[in-house]
């Protein structure tokens, strides 16, 4: 006897299940491309809370404003934790690191 999966409509759900279930190379892509863009919001919110431009930012810390676009963007994959100390020192900021169980269910659609 088979089991019958149930239907949706959640367009979603379904690339999920299409693309990323049973799959743990991708599941694994998926969850390294969410965290770029998380420090790249973080980023951006810390940035835009101090009422600073990405060019203002570059030059409390010393570095081309080019650097702090790249590190805003959310493809970005080269955050390094000394950079990222720098701008948080620079914004009144300090950089907190948690690490969390990853359940299948962590990985399905928000």
């Amino acid at each position: 006897m088979t089991t019958k999966r149930k239907s949706t409509t959640d367009a979603v759900e379904v690339l999920h299940h299409r693309y990323y279930a049973g799959r743990p190379n991708r599941q694994a892509a998926l969850e390294a491309e969410r965290t770029h863009a998380d420090v790249a919001r973080q980023l951006v919110k810390l940035r835009a809370k101090a009422g600073l431009t990405q060019q203002q930012v570059s030059k409390l810390i010393g570095t081309a404003p080019s650097v702090i676009s790249r590190l805003e963007d959310a493809d970005y994959e080269g955050h390094s934790l000394s950079m990222l100390r720098r701008i948080a020192t620079a914004l009144q900021a300090r950089i907190q690191i948690r690490f969390v169980p990853i359940k299948d269910d962590s990985l399905q659609p928000v």
